[in-house]
């Protein structure tokens, strides 16, 4: 009997099963293009052998991708690649030439590939990271108080943990009371309500460049002409922003001063002031998406703490450091917007989930929070450190370290295509996140983000050192 090669890796220990590992792995080859339509597959016998799984294993993986569409079967022939309709067909790895990265679809597949074996560029943190014992416990405490299915939560959201997150806020010095927070459907909500509340279509909006892909989509759908600040390690580029300011005269600004995704930069005490300086002068709104705060070991003022929420609208979340499965995330403003963007709300959605919000509740007040948030910190400095010596050993060019967070934005010399990067990493398992997707203008770069929780991993740098070689050998050639 022939064996086939080895189409990709299986992990025998990992607790995702065989068959998932199967499905999950022809699934990541055929997005990516290895396999394409009407190639043939391995015949079951064959992938068993030279993987070394039961055939009854592959058997029942072929079927699952059968049943999904991915593959067809022809009696006598084997396993073929299907054929997708236009409606259905997946989108394609875009060329290297092609400048317009497709962002969006990259960020469907990382929603719909949670079981790659690897996730260096994902933007959540290990299941063991997250506070899974806080969480069951509140949903034993649920479960005995009775709480109630019916009805709907209030349309601002649940009254204790608004005044939780209040009292929370008082210890940042942002003076603000349970009127003042909105509870939403993670962070996420919370910017497509203050989005939707703020801007027109043709208004200039600017944004972190790099900066957070999902908003940028959200603001393009409401028709802003989205404009980038950029990112320096040490914060924003001021001199850039007043040139900005004067040249499109934008209404808002939405920021992520501190722990920045992609870059985890984070802009000093004097940046904010002139940042706020700025604002006041040009009539200009910011708004604040502090979700990494939690993060930060160091007690650093925000942009709402120095401006009291006169121009400043706060947002945050617990997704990142409760679960994100909760969707929990608040905004944090005036009393006359906070009215507004509530009735928004629930013009969209009506209310968020009491449930939910009961379930953080739970979690916060549990005495082992705070004790959750000095772990988790102390994991990802180690983590920071980590990562970031093995990258600088392949020689990465790393754009800043404040040593806490989840991210580490770097380069290397040699690798010059992030999104080529990435589309190869996917056939072996390997989830990157290419810089292309958090450019305002998107062009080739080589640019990545790591998400340090998921980058402490030999076969991470096993496959970048690869690269590096074989660019080095192309480039020799």
């Amino acid at each position: 009997m022939r064996v086939a090669r080895r189409m990709f890796a299986i992990q025998p220990d990992s607790s995702t099963p065989l068959v998932s590992q199967i499905v999950d792995g022809f699934r990541r080859l055929i997005t990516a293009q290895v396999l394409r339509p009407g190639a043939k597959l391995p015949s079951i016998r064959a992938f068993a052998a030279s993987h070394a799984v039961s055939v009854f294993t592959v058997v029942e993986a072929y079927d699952r991708l059968v049943a999904q569409g991915w593959l067809v079967s022809r009696a006598h022939a084997g396993f073929f690649v299907k054929r997708r309709t236009a409606d259905t067909a997946l989108p394609l790895a875009r060329p290297t030439a092609d400048l317009s990265f497709d962002g969006r679809w990259y960020l469907q597949q990382i929603f719909e590939s949670r079981n790659l074996a690897l996730k260096a560029g994902c933007g959540w943190l290990p299941n063991d990271w997250l506070f899974e014992d806080g969480v069951r416990r509140s949903l034993r405490q649920l479960a005995s108080d009775g709480a109630e299915l019916g009805g709907y939560g209030l349309p601002q959201g649940h009254l204790a943990l608004r005044l939780l997150v209040a009292e929370t806020l008082a210890e940042q010095q942002i003076a603000a009371g349970a009127q003042n927070v909105l509870l939403t459907q993670g962070s996420s909500q919370a910017l497509d309500l203050v989005a939707r509340r703020l801007v027109r279509d043709g208004d200039a909006v600017l944004v972190d460049d790099p900066g957070y892909p999902n908003l940028m989509f959200m603001l393009r759908f409401l028709g802003a002409r989205l404009v980038g600040v950029p990112r320096t390690p040490d914060g924003y580029d001021l001199v850039a922003f007043e040139a900005l300011l004067a040249e499109h005269r934008p209404k808002v600004f939405f920021t992520q001063p501190r722990l920045q995704s992609p870059s985890n930069s984070v802009a000093p005490l004097a940046q904010l002031v002139r940042l706020l300086q700025l604002a006041e002068a040009h009539a200009l709104t910011i708004v604040e998406n502090d979700i990494y705060a939690d993060l930060d070991p160091e007690p650093r003022p925000s942009l709402a703490s120095l401006d009291q929420l006169r121009r400043v609208i706060h947002i945050g979340s617990f997704s990142k450091t409760i679960s994100p499965n909760i969707r929990v995330g608040y905004a944090v403003g005036r009393e006359d917007l906070l009215d507004g963007l509530a009735r928004l709300k629930m013009v969209s959605g009506l209310t968020s989930s009491d449930l939910t919000e009961r379930l953080a509740f739970g979690a916060l007040t549990e005495g082992r929070w705070r004790k959750h948030l000095k772990t988790l910190r102390e994991r990802l400095a180690a983590a920071h450190g980590e990562v970031g010596q093995h990258l600088r050993q392949l020689g990465f060019e790393l754009f800043s370290e404040p040593k806490a967070g989840m991210y580490l934005w770097a380069r290397h010399p040699d690798l010059l295509d992030s999104a080529e990067l990435s589309r190869l990493a996917a056939g072996d398992g390997i989830m990157l996140g290419p810089g292309q997707l958090f450019l305002v203008e998107p062009r080739t770069t080589g640019w990545l983000r790591f998400n340090v929780a998921f980058s402490n991993d030999e076969r991470l740098f096993r496959f970048l050192a690869e690269q590096i070689e074989l660019q080095s050998q192309q480039a020799a050639a």
